[in-house]
C-alpha cells in the first residue's frame, strides 16, 4: 500500500465476546475476515478478503464509559463495497439484527459517487456500508 493509507483501527468495546459474535456475522457482507486468530485475551480484527489494506482491531475497554459518537473520539467506521446490491445486503442483515438504522440506503450526492446506508452496532458505534459505483444493470 502506498504511504499515508491507515493500515489499521483499534476499537474498544465493553464485552469482546458479543461484539466478536456481531462482527463475524457482518464483516463478510462488505468482504472481511479475520487476519489473525483471536488472542488469549479474546483480542480479535478483520481486513480484506485475499488482499492488503486496513485493518479494524477489537480491544476489551478497561473503562466503563459509555460510548458516543457525539462526544470527541470516533465518530463512525465506514466499508466500501463494490456494489450497490452490497449495501442493500448490508442495511437487510442490520435490520435482521435489530440494528437502529441511521439512514437506509440511499444516494447522498453531496459525497460524489456515494450510495450508502448507516446503522448502529450493539456498542452504538455508527457504521457505514458505501459503494461510490453509479446504477448496477
Amino acid at each position: 500500500m502506498p504511504p499515508g493509507f491507515i493500515d489499521h483501527i483499534g476499537i474498544g468495546v465493553p464485552d469482546l465476546a458479543a461484539a466478536q459474535r456481531y462482527y463475524d456475522e457482518l464483516m463478510p457482507i462488505p468482504g472481511l475476515k479475520a487476519w489473525f486468530p483471536t488472542t488469549a485475551a479474546g483480542e480479535f480484527n478483520y481486513g480484506p478478503a485475499g488482499a492488503r489494506g486496513p485493518q479494524t482491531f477489537f480491544y476489551q475497554t478497561l473503562e466503563a464509559e459509555p460510548y458516543s459518537r457525539h462526544r470527541p473520539g470516533l465518530q463512525h467506521l465506514s466499508f466500501v463495497v463494490a456494489s450497490r446490491a452490497t449495501v442493500r445486503a448490508a442495511h437487510d442483515w442490520a435490520v435482521a439484527h435489530d440494528g437502529e438504522i441511521v439512514h437506509p440506503p440511499r444516494e447522498f450526492p453531496e459525497y460524489g459517487e456515494h450510495y450508502a446506508t448507516y446503522f448502529l452496532n450493539p456498542h452504538g458505534f455508527m457504521l457505514e456500508v458505501v459503494c461510490h459505483a453509479g446504477d448496477e444493470t
